[in-house]
């Protein structure tokens, strides 16, 4: 509605172009692709369906980490300001030790893990359950 309005504006203030990058920002979607048919991956930033990112190929992944953390969002307005955090469940593949590709977020611990089972099948690696206080193998 931003991005519209924006584009409306443009025609009679200068308003139009806050519009226009408020209304690009909450379209903008970052994150992953996968082909694992042809072993390359990109991270990426796509709006309106539109994906930008350059393939790479898929390191040696030596596992998936199925994890627990907060993700904490800013709410700002004029006079107040508020800080609201809500868990989320990620999955990262790690290579080379301590390098990782962050490949899904999710609020579902079920999906997380039905993830991380389809992704290790299809790579032949061991998930990491990181979600409780002691991790463990699965």
């Amino acid at each position: 509605m931003a991005l519209i309005v924006g584009v409306i504006s443009l025609f009679s203030s200068f308003k139009g172009f806050i519009l226009i990058g408020m209304g690009i920002f909450i379209l903008l979607v970052e994150g992953s692709e996968f082909d694992f048919k042809n072993q390359k991956y990109r991270e990426i930033k796509s709006i309106l369906g539109i994906s930008i990112g350059k393939w790479k190929p898929i390191p040696n992944i030596e596992y998936v980490s199925v994890f627990r953390t907060n993700e904490t969002t800013t709410l700002r307005s004029r006079t107040a300001e508020a800080n609201v955090s809500n868990e989320i469940i990620k999955l990262n593949l790690f290579y080379n030790t301590n390098q990782k590709i962050e490949a899904y977020n999710t609020y579902n611990i079920d999906d997380a893990f039905k993830k991380a089972k389809e992704i290790a099948s299809i790579l032949n690696i061991d998930i990491l359950d990181a979600t409780e206080r002691e991790s463990k193998w699965l």
